[in-house]
């Protein structure tokens, strides 16, 4: 497994026993030998997590158990402890879908300055609809959490990251810090529009928990990403007034060709006409030179 592991699939598992065999059965139903599978404890406290984490061991699964140190820490332990070039988050009480694999793995190993290849996610649950993220644009990003956690990234890109930071105010959206630590290293992303893995919706979740702390969220990103989002501020400054300029310069050169046509001197002759009759009408005509 260590020579031939291509991908690692990392599962934090918190409290979501009742969820954890679907999520472990839809990576070992994808049956490739390049794949390993990692599921991280991180400190559940009821009973029926921990008989579900024995019963993933039993399967030859390799399992991980710490104390609890949040998602980012759960990640971070599982990626230490893989062999993977490239890494898939997934959670436990989420399911991965296949089919898209082979198609990521060609353009990750073809374009050598891709980090990120990411996709859709089919959500089920409590709602059920096709969550479709679009065409990478960088000023989405900049602007909000547009990418699923469940990616396939370059092991490098976690390295230069220095890893998920646990320090975010609220669990949830560290993978939008993640993102940004990718851009700012220069890595581009990339689209498939496949399902890459069905989302759980739930009433209480990560997500829910971090709806109120987007304030809290964007400041530590602001701080974080300083840099990044003074760039992109230039960038944008800046090709608004090349825009505005080129924009001017051809109002003006269409204007000039309207003006110079016969159709539009003949138009004007025909203005200049009516508002010379026009003033006869009130005035009366003019009077003759003597």
């Amino acid at each position: 497994m260590k020579n031939s592991c291509k991908i690692t699939v990392v599962m934090p598992c918190f409290n979501h026993g009742e969820f954890l065999p679907e999520a472990v059965a839809s990576v070992m139903n994808a049956r490739r030998e390049d794949l390993e599978l990692i599921v991280v404890d991180d400190g559940s406290t009821d009973e029926r997590t921990r008989e579900a984490m024995n019963e993933v061991e039993a399967r030859g699964v390799k399992a991980i158990r710490q104390k609890n140190r949040g998602l980012a820490g759960a990640r971070n332990a599982g990626i230490s402890a893989s062999h993977g070039e490239y890494i898939f988050p997934l959670d436990a009480d989420d399911r991965l879908r296949d089919g898209w694999i082979d198609e990521a793995l060609k353009i990750l190993e073809t374009n050598p300055e891709v980090g990120i290849v990411y996709g859709d996610a089919q959500c089920f649950g409590t709602l059920n609809f096709r969550w479709s993220t679009g065409p990478f644009d960088v000023d989405r990003l900049l602007y909000s959490n547009v990418i699923h956690a469940s990616a396939l990234y370059r092991r490098s890109v976690w390295e230069q990251n220095h890893g998920y930071d646990g320090m975010m105010p609220i669990q949830g959206l560290e993978d939008w810090d993640f993102w940004l630590g990718a851009l700012e290293n220069g890595w581009q992303f990339r689209y498939l529009r496949r399902i890459f893995f069905e989302y759980r919706q739930a009433p209480e979740s990560m997500t829910t928990r971090a709806k109120g702390f987007e304030s809290q969220v964007k400041a530590f990103v602001a701080k974080k990403h300083g840099l990044l989002y003074g760039q992109a501020w230039r960038q944008n400054r800046d090709s608004m007034k090349r825009t505005c300029r080129n924009l001017g310069r051809l109002v003006k050169a269409r204007l000039n060709e309207t003006l110079l046509t016969p159709a539009m001197t003949a138009v004007r002759l025909k203005a200049a006409k009516e508002f010379r009759l026009l003033r006869e009408r009130f005035t009366g005509p003019p009077k003759q030179a003597r």
